[in-house]
């Protein structure tokens, strides 16, 4: 369960972003003590993440301090893994104190019944070849190879790969994700908040049933995130002050009372 107020961020790829991008990240982040119940972080916070032994990417340094501090504050985090990112281990749910998921979540936020993916690999055709791909660089023996090379090494390779895999704006323009997360919605058991990341596409849409569809977007591209309370959705953009600039907001719909008998 994550407490409400429940912030939620995405696409941030620091270590590739340019210094202004980690900046507002930061202070968004020393902001949320006293304000929010829970944060979630949903994929690619990183453009790279890998755990040696002894040695983690130099640049995730400043936002893994931040976030064990928010953690010190009292404020549950619950990270999902990104297609950028989704080699945690105990730096980051030891060390920092996170809630290192990969996959999908489901769970209640803020009261809400949620359904939570970073998105990667959910179109069915598009993503074919990368769900085979995904498969390799994912299992064990592969992981435990690139161990074996030297940090420097395999930081070099996996940036290479980063900046041929990183996507600044969904070729499809988020169409595919928001396809699969209004089926979520239209189904008979439906969750009533559908959450992903991962297509850099601002969206806040009511689907089938009342449930909302919430993505927002990538905090490369613009510092923006999400607010939910047990009464709505909000989309903001972070402007350093108390609260930030409310884009567009969604009720959240009474549950429809069952017939008498």
């Amino acid at each position: 369960m994550l407490a409400a107020p429940c912030f939620i961020v995405s696409d941030a790829h620091l270590g590739a972003a340019p210094p202004e991008v980690e900046h507002n990240l930061l202070a968004f982040l020393r902001h949320l003590p006293g304000r929010a119940g829970s944060l979630l972080i949903n994929g690619d916070l990183f453009d790279f993440w890998f755990e040696w032994r002894r040695v983690i990417p130099r640049p995730t340094f400043r936002a893994l301090a931040a976030l064990a501090e928010l953690r010190d504050a009292g404020v549950p985090i619950l990270m999902i893994g990104g297609n950028h990112d989704c080699w945690g281990g105990e730096v980051l749910t030891h060390d920092v104190g996170v809630c290192f998921r990969l996959g999908a979540w489901d769970g209640s936020i803020a009261g809400w019944r949620a359904h939570v993916e970073h998105g990667d690999g959910l179109r069915e055709r598009e993503d074919r070849a990368y769900r085979r791909l995904r498969t390799v660089l994912r299992h064990p023996l592969a992981i435990r190879a690139f161990r074996l090379l030297h940090p420097d090494w395999s930081s070099a390779l996996a940036s290479g790969s980063s900046d041929v895999s990183r996507v600044h704006g969904a070729g499809d323009g988020g169409a595919g994700l928001r396809r699969i997360a209004l089926s979520h919605l239209a189904r008979p058991s439906a969750v009533e908040l559908v959450v992903f990341g991962h297509s850099h596409v601002q969206t806040l849409e009511r689907g089938e049933n009342g449930g909302v569809y919430a993505n927002p977007g990538a905090w490369f591209d613009a510092p923006t995130y999400l607010v939910v309370s047990p009464e709505r959705v909000e989309l903001r953009r972070w402007t350093a002050s108390a609260e930030g600039e409310l884009l567009h907001a969604l009720d959240r719909r009474a549950e429809k009372a069952l017939p008498l008998a």
